[in-house]
């Protein structure tokens, strides 16, 4: 196993580091060398000695930043660095086989129903605590609510513009693995996210699924003021 690997070759002083390097990418998606010295208070040749180290194990895989057109300088592209489906099972909770197989007796003695039923419970904080940062945070959009919410939930989620309104981006799914063999997860959280925000929403992508990052379409959902429609 690569894990099994990773652990016989990285220094006891090393590996705490090389765990918070791991993190920040997971909670904020790729990140360049440069970005993790700045966030790591580490020097550029220190960061890159374990991110080559990282690369090496398959825990992290390198790839051409996106940059916006016109934008990008002369001299060789920068590379940020990103999980790769190893990286994501080393950071997944370690109880993932036992939900799995109490998901497993769920559905054998309830059915998908029940399995759904409880899928719905788990993501009762999204509604709860929607209120809440949109009473702390007035100025963020419905999605950019939502993302922080999500973000507190371990879901390290953003928000990107797009012309039909914003997409939402989770760079990390707590319940990724489960989720493969029971979508009523991803369902739930689907329903959630269609309930607070008042409109529809499409998921295009999830991580449970072999994508790198969950995707989900939200339509321009007009501003409330004063209590009445925009």
């Amino acid at each position: 196993m690569q894990f099994e690997r990773l652990s016989t070759v990285v220094p006891e002083g090393d590996a705490p580091t090389r765990a918070r390097v791991l993190r920040v990418i997971a909670e904020q998606g790729p990140r360049t060398a440069a970005d993790l010295a700045a966030a790591l208070d580490l020097t550029p040749a220190g960061v890159r000695r374990h991110l080559d180290h990282l690369v090496e194990a398959g825990t992290l895989e390198s790839v051409e930043q996106r940059t916006l057109p016109g934008t990008r300088g002369r001299g060789r592209p920068a590379r940020a660095f990103r999980l790769t489906q190893a990286g994501r099972d080393q950071l997944d909770n370690q109880y993932d086989d036992l939900a799995t197989q109490a998901l497993r007796f769920l559905r054998d003695s309830g059915g998908d129903e029940a399995v759904l039923a409880f899928a719905r419970q788990r993501v009762e904080f999204i509604e709860r605590d929607y209120a809440t940062v949109v009473a702390e945070r007035p100025e963020l959009s419905p999605a950019e609510a939502l993302a922080e919410v999500l973000t507190r939930g371990g879901y390290a989620a953003g928000v990107q513009q797009l012309p039909i309104g914003e997409q939402l981006c989770q760079q990390h799914c707590p319940v990724s693995h489960v989720a493969h063999e029971f979508p009523q997860l991803c369902e739930a959280e689907t329903e959630a996210f269609s309930r607070v925000l008042g409109s529809h929403v499409q998921r295009l992508a999830t991580i449970a699924h072999g994508d790198g990052v969950c995707t989900t379409c939200i339509p321009q959902i007009p501003r409330k003021k004063d209590g009445a429609s925009a």
